[in-house]
């Protein structure tokens, strides 16, 4: 079997394993596309001034629960950072990236 059969091979089996995942890749999608729409809104929430988490959720109208999952997430990525306490609660700010 020559390299070019190899090729063929592959491209009709992962056209064949798309198409059986047809609703499988379709509801991922749609996932991240909700996660993004989500990760847009608590970004936008926090431009401006350092801001808690419960305050996040008012501001984008996203759940606390789900507010507190995405911080968590941005902090490990260096995309907030804790910046201080109001009452009880972590105030988060976004992090700037360096201008080249």
């Amino acid at each position: 079997m020559t390299e070019q059969d190899d090729v063929k091979k592959s491209a009709a089996a992962m056209k064949r394993l798309r198409q059986e995942r047809k609703e499988e890749v379709a509801a991922v999608q749609a996932r991240f596309k909700e996660q993004r729409d989500v990760r847009r809104k608590i970004t936008q929430a926090l431009e401006g001034d350092p801001k808690t988490v419960p305050e996040v959720a008012a501001a984008s109208g996203v759940p606390a629960p789900e507010v507190l999952w995405h911080i968590t997430a941005m902090k490990k990525y260096d995309l907030v950072a804790e910046v201080g306490m109001s009452a009880e609660y972590y105030t988060y700010q976004l992090i700037e990236e360096p201008k080249p």
